[in-house]
């Protein structure tokens, strides 16, 4: 039966979604209605994969988007992966994305929505930037159940003699609320609790969304969530939310939301869109299981696209290093995004402040700007041949842009080896981005098979090793470390995480890890001021400079902006 939603600019377009799934190889019975307009994929969809390994001429491509160092406004990398999701649908190449769930708090921060933009972006907006399926709040609820389980557990009696001060668990929530960085819960009478200091991250930050994002079934996510270390006892005993007895409950509430949504883009091409995990400190990667229900539908020589966070020195990192290793599959071809203001911001003669407006010189013709900032652009091309990837450069246009410019990036590219594609996703959609399709169809058939991406460091190193290997990626002349952050990688490594793999959470905005550094930074030291254990997502984190996990509003907040038109009912004011 053919369905009606909302289409972009607020007409009615019938669409049907077991149409929409069979367009990804997705058979009707795995298909969950919810609403008229976006679907639920049964895991039973996994049953039918036959492609873990990606690309070569008898199985489909798999390709990630990525970047080099973002400005404060971004490049357009989701507008871009959705723009070319669209041109390799019009070469008539089956194509499915996979991409993040939007969170809320920056659909009401600065950020304001995600999904796309112009003709390039992911329907229905509105709930793709709000509740959708409800994942998010899901995530919430099992995270807040653990909180509540550990505060009960202290409250009455504490028979596994945790030790307050130990515990790292803290609550979340989907929205930007920088009062709730630091708490103190337990306040009133006895009955009220255990008294002591604890904090809000914002969901995304949770490490039960790094579970989700990278759990390969629901077993997988079972064994995870009981892996989850919340503290230590007095004696020095890890404690873990198997301890706790909380992993069964969460697993239950968290049983539906393993399952990956089925949107489309404006053009009608099919997106698996799961998982939100903080860029920051996470994966920033939609799930493992999203590219393997893509795997799993996609025709010999199709097209499965993905999105990588941030640019390729932190987001193509985590993207090989965990979710590569995870899943089994291995991209043969990284489309970096680049854009003109970007590059004239990496010459170092700009400065950009979130939430204002580009300076009015940025946006006059400047070749040399171009030509200074590139350096950024050739470091991150080296960074993806050194996972064992073949770039090819997408020049994302923005009106302002000087056709003189994009020659020189063009020229630039060139020069570096890289295939290079001027694209105009938001103005054009697809038909904008037919030439950097091609370019990907070319790539991908050249690249052939990859035996496996490369990555930045060996399990057998020690977390130490590990973190020294990244910062040479990043270009830094070596690491200095907290005597706190020391203290706990020995006692990681004696507690049996060393096999662990190591993220280092530091400003996306620079190579280094301090924002204001452009271009290619030299002469300087990664500072590691502490690490954290995420034991059931199954990683360690070590924290550079300052990072909140807790964002907060502007002082304009688009959530101002946003409202409901009570004739008819739509969202207004979402971007």
């Amino acid at each position: 039966m053919t369905q009606v939603i909302a289409a972009a600019g607020g007409s009615d377009a019938p669409i049907d979604l077991h149409a929409l799934a069979a367009s990804a190889g997705i058979a009707a019975e795995h298909v969950i209605p919810y609403g008229r307009d976006v679907a639920k994929i049964d895991l039973r969809a996994l049953e039918s994969s036959q492609h873990v390994s990606g690309g070569g001429a008898s199985s489909p491509h798999y390709v990630v988007v990525t970047a080099i160092t973002p400005t404060p406004f971004g490049e357009g990398k989701t507008t871009t992966a959705i723009g070319l999701a669209q041109g390799l649908t019009r070469l008539g190449q089956q194509a499915v994305l996979t991409l993040r769930q939007s969170a809320m708090g920056p659909t009401f921060g600065i950020k304001g929505g995600a999904g796309g933009s112009g003709s390039a972006r992911i329907l229905p907006a509105e709930r793709m930037n709000l509740h959708l399926t409800g994942d998010f709040h899901a995530i919430t609820a099992a995270h807040n159940l653990l909180s509540a389980m550990i505060d009960n557990h202290l409250h009455h009696g504490n028979e596994l003699d945790i030790d307050e001060r130990t515990i790292t668990w803290p609550r979340v929530l989907d929205v930007n609320d920088r009062a709730l960085r630091h708490i103190v819960t337990g306040l009133g009478s006895k009955i009220d609790g255990v008294t002591r200091q604890a904090s809000f991250d914002i969901t995304p930050a949770s490490e039960l969304m790094v579970i989700m994002s990278l759990a390969t079934d629901l077993s997988d996510l079972r064994r995870r969530l009981g892996r989850i270390v919340i503290g230590r006892s007095r004696s020095g005993e890890w404690i873990s939310a198997e301890d706790l007895k909380a992993a069964g409950a969460m697993c239950a509430v968290l049983r539906d939301a393993l399952e990956p949504n089925l949107l489309r883009t404006g053009e009608g091409t099919p997106v698996l869109v799961h998982t939100g995990p903080f860029g920051n400190i996470a994966t920033g990667c939609s799930s493992v299981i999203a590219d393997r229900v893509a795997a799993a539908g996609a025709r010999d020589g199709g097209y499965i696209l993905t999105e990588a966070g941030f640019g390729s020195d932190m987001g193509l990192e985590r993207f090989v290093d965990l979710k590569c290793a995870v899943s089994g599959m291995h991209p043969s071809v990284a489309v970096v995004v680049v854009t003109i203001r970007a590059l004239k911001a990496h010459s170092g003669r700009h400065r950009l402040v979130s939430g204002k407006d580009l300076p009015e010189e940025m946006l006059q013709e400047n070749v040399d700007d171009v030509r200074d900032g590139a350096a950024n652009l050739l470091k991150h091309l080296q960074i993806v041949r050194g996972f064992g990837i073949t770039p090819v450069v997408a020049v994302n246009v923005f009106p302002t842009d000087h056709d003189a410019e994009i020659e020189e990036v063009t020229r630039i590219a060139g020069d570096a080896g890289a295939r290079v594609a001027v694209c105009h996703p938001v103005t054009r959609g697809g038909e904008g981005c037919l030439d950097l399709a091609g370019a990907v169809v070319e790539a991908c058939q050249e690249a052939g098979e990859p035996a496996s991406s490369r990555p930045a460091y060996e399990p057998q190193d020690d977390l130490r090793t590990k973190i020294s290997k990244l910062a040479d990626l990043y270009g830094a002349d070596g690491v200095d470390y907290t005597p706190a952050a020391s203290r706990l990688l020995e006692a990681y490594e004696q507690a049996g995480f060393g096999h662990l793999p190591v993220i280092v959470a530091k400003t996306p905005l620079s190579l280094s890890a301090e924002p204001g550094l452009k271009g290619v930074p030299s002469g300087w030291r990664l500072p590691v001021r502490e690490v954290r254990l995420a034991a059931g997502a199954g990683y360690v984190y070590a924290i550079c400079g300052s990072l909140s996990t807790m964002p907060g509003l502007p002082s304009r907040p688009a959530a101002e902006r946003i409202d409901v038109d009570l004739d008819t009912g739509q969202i207004v004011g979402l971007r």
